[in-house]
């Protein structure tokens, strides 16, 4: 008799640390933090404006980030667009400053940011007091006035009720006193119980310009810097200050003003040089604040998410869903009949010894499909998730990547095959290559010009081995079908379509699955035309001479069809803004030019991949390297001299970013000198046979998943279309890019896997099956296009 020994805690829980598990957690936490968030809109609203207003934090780089929401950076030029924007529709942009010192500041800063004109305003002094100070333009239909008050005197009281009588009150009017107060009144409790009572004079003149669509913003007094304070300024301390400040919240919480309390944590970062005064620093993000409140739900600045509405769904999004809901309750019903029948069969005394495998439903597949879109859509499309501006410096983006490469070399394994460039490496090179990228993109660094370009050399190598890959595939097989072909494009494409359609955004915006479509499609179509490329066996390179004649005349081929579009750019447009597939290349402006840019930067990089595919079949072929056993490619001579080849050509192209300053330019050469970097990396790769034959298990995961993680990470890792940062932890930046890296990452693994549940459906291993299933999909794709003006 066998005895099973049984599992220790510590077993027991190394086996359930497992990718079903992992996800289990994830769908856990999403539905947590669906609860969390529900429990702040229903304490807090659902506003933004509350916590652009309220709350927020410096980073790093002494920018202001609001809690929970997008700051735009508004220059000159987007201030005054805003303000001629909304005069063209009607719009009187009226703005009042009503209070002391600091509220006279920000008067003088906010018409600074307004203005064209870079000397002072004549109408305007600091030191002289003056009771009424107004700027207008009148091409903005815009009025910015300034009205003194210490107190919150006669002078304050009788001015809100001068507005309240007004037909056109001001749209915004900023109010704010107390500090001049504590000069020559200590704040004693009588002190500030009448304080208390003449704010509750401006209580109902307040209600009544709410009703009017005047925003009323009481901005608490800022802290002072005691130790800087001079002579009779001393006396004023924070802790009076507090004394008001909370005054003014216990009165006016109650009324339709809205407490703006974010200025003094900008203030406490922000000091300035006599501890008094507000600093430059101080003045210009309260200007920004106040721009972002009044512009942002009426511009398009997908980077300034605080008060601005979310984006209105579709009649196409509301379809979609539906849909998935209709194969979410098909397969409710199926899963029932079965667990019924199996029921029936027990209770009838009949039991499989070993039930039959079940194969993977699609209809379940398309079911979790929906749930994870509409994870997607509450997540980017609504305002229910938190969003946060991204932020850039060189330890946030190298110290990550420096994390990345430890991690996954701390995953190394044996490789199974000892080939240059197999499976393994191609999938671990597709790894790291992708996570390198997920940093860019987290941390925004495009903004520096030799990380962007070390990072279109990444995006050059993923075409680079998806000519290399194919081809490969094609020259051992000779399969050009259409299912291959189909196959191919559904892989690419199947998350990206459904994208598209659950979150309202054009093709191209998922800018890489178009170019790799694009230029797989290209090479497809050139390799089926006549003359046929022979299978070449996997254990031999015996190939007759003839077959490279016919691949080179391919690639040439490929070559001049390239060279033709990108000699003239208006033939460009007129072959890809043609309908019904312009639709296919323009963004969401109907503009091409974006598809261009990227379409010449790697128009030749599947070529270079074709090329060097050719280039080592035919070093096979004549015994110039070997790599059929674990020793290195070439003697050893041949070894050194190509691995200090590889790292001349690595460190020149590093070179090249560096000292190029221009991003045209940088462009333009890079799409020449892209092989450089690309093979001297897989050179110094596989040259070794110790380094050939091992890699890491953890990028080669992840490169299994590269597909997924680009096109999911605009929607549930990044926010608002790549511009922010999706806050799922408020106020713990690292805790929650874990999380929601966690999350991203299993959300993309089970996509992946639904993916392959789906694919022998939609394309069936019959070619008329496959033009049967592509014709429904033109059938439901026609009536969309005519909707969106394909046609």
């Amino acid at each position: 008799m066998v005895s099973h020994s049984k599992k220790s805690s510590a077993e027991w829980f190394i086996d359930q640390l497992n990718v079903s598990n992992a996800k289990l957690l994830a769908f856990v936490l999403v539905l947590g933090f669906i609860g969390y968030h529900g429990i702040l809109h229903l304490r807090y609203g659902p506003d933004s404006c509350t916590w652009l207003l309220s709350s927020g934090r410096y980073k790093g780089d002494h920018e202001w980030q609001p809690y929970g929401c997008m700051l735009h950076r508004y220059s000159k030029i987007d201030a005054r667009r805003c303000l001629r924007y909304l005069a063209f529709w009607g719009k009187y942009n009226s703005f009042a400053f009503i209070g002391d010192s600091r509220i006279a500041q920000l008067y003088e800063h906010f018409i600074g940011v307004l203005k064209t004109r870079l000397d002072p305003d004549p109408s305007y002094s600091l030191e002289h007091h003056t009771p009424n100070n107004t700027y207008t333009d009148e091409k903005l239909r815009l009025s910015v006035r300034l009205v003194w008050s210490h107190d919150v005197s006669r002078t304050m009281v009788e001015q809100f009720r001068a507005w309240e009588r007004e037909d056109e009150p001001p749209s915004v009017i900023v109010a704010g006193t107390g500090l001049q107060l504590l000069l020559t009144r200590n704040a004693t409790t009588l002190v500030i119980e009448e304080y208390k009572r003449n704010l509750t004079l401006l209580v109902q003149a307040i209600d009544s310009l709410a009703h009017k669509n005047t925003k009323v913003l009481w901005k608490l007094i800022e802290s002072v810097d005691s130790s800087k304070l001079k002579n009779e300024l001393k006396k004023i301390s924070n802790s009076d200050i507090d004394e008001y400040n909370r005054a003014a919240i216990e009165i006016l919480t109650h009324s339709a003003a809205r407490i703006w309390s974010s200025p003094r944590l900008v203030a406490l970062g922000a000091g300035s040089n006599d501890g008094w005064a507000l600093s430059p620093r101080a003045l210009r993000h309260d200007a920004q604040i106040l721009l972002n409140m009044f512009c942002n739900d009426h511009m398009n600045f997908n980077d300034g998410s605080c008060c601005a509405m979310p984006e209105p769904h579709t009649q196409l999004q509301l379809l979609t869903f539906a849909m998935f809901l209709v194969c979410g309750v098909l397969a409710g019903i199926k899963a029932t009949w079965r667990w019924s029948q199996t029921i029936q069969q027990r209770l009838g005394g009949y039991s499989l010894v070993s039930p039959p495998p079940t194969t993977p439903s699609p209809l379940a597949a398309l079911a979790k499909l929906g749930m994870i879109m509409a994870y997607f859509y509450l997540c980017d499309r609504t305002n229910f998730f938190m969003k946060e501006n991204k932020y850039y410096s060189e330890w946030s983006f190298w110290l990550p990547v420096g994390y990345v490469f430890a991690l996954g070399l701390f995953f190394t394994d044996d490789s199974i095959s000892t080939r240059v460039l197999h499976r393994e490496q191609t999938n671990e090179w597709k790894g790291w290559m992708q996570l390198v990228i997920l940093v860019y993109q987290v941390t925004g660094a495009s903004k520096v010009l030799p990380i962007y370009m070390l990072v279109r050399a990444l995006v050059s190598a993923y075409l680079f081995l998806t000519g290399y890959g194919h081809f490969t595939y094609t020259w051992k097989t000779g399969d050009t079908s259409l299912v291959r072909y189909f196959r191919v494009i559904f892989r690419l494409n199947f998350l990206t379509v459904v994208l598209c359609l659950t979150m309202n955004r054009p093709y191209q915006f998922y800018s890489f699955i178009p170019l790799v479509s694009f230029w797989y499609t290209l090479m497809f179509v050139i390799f089926a035309l006549p003359p046929d490329i022979a299978p070449s066996s996997t254990h031999t390179v015996e190939t007759k001479p003839y077959q490279y004649l016919y691949i080179a005349l391919k690639v040439i081929g490929l070559l001049s069809i390239v060279t033709v579009l990108y000699m003239s750019e208006f033939f460009f447009q007129k072959i890809f803004v043609t309908r019904p597939w312009k639709a296919l290349f323009v963004n969401s402006d109907d503009d091409i030019h974006q598809w261009w840019l990227r379409w010449k930067q790697d128009r030749y990089s599947m070529t270079y991949g074709i090329i060097f595919a050719v280039a080592y079949l035919v070093a096979q072929r004549y015994n110039l390297l070997d790599d059929n056993n674990h020793s290195n490619l070439f003697t050893p001579g041949v070894s050194l001299t190509a691995t200090l080849l590889a790292f001349i050509g690595i460190g020149s192209y590093v070179t090249y970013t560096f000292f190029c300053t221009n991003i045209f330019d940088c462009n333009e050469i890079h799409s020449y000198v892209a092989f450089l970097p690309i093979v001297s990396y897989i050179i110094l790769r596989n040259v070794s046979g110790a380094l050939r034959t091992r890699h890491s298990s953890l990028f080669a995961w992840f490169g299994t998943i590269t597909l997924e993680l680009f096109a999911s990470q605009s929607h549930i890792w990044l926010a608002a279309d790549t511009h922010g940062v999706l806050v799922l932890v408020p106020s713990a930046p690292i805790l929650n890019l874990i999380i929601t890296s966690y999350i991203f990452i299993c959300a993309a693994h089970e996509i992946h896997r639904l993916t392959g549940i789906i694919l022998p459906y939609a394309v069936p291993d019959d070619w008329k099956l496959v033009l049967r299933n592509f014709a429904i999909f033109l059938a439901i794709l026609v009536p969309i296009g005519i909707h969106d003006g394909m046609f």
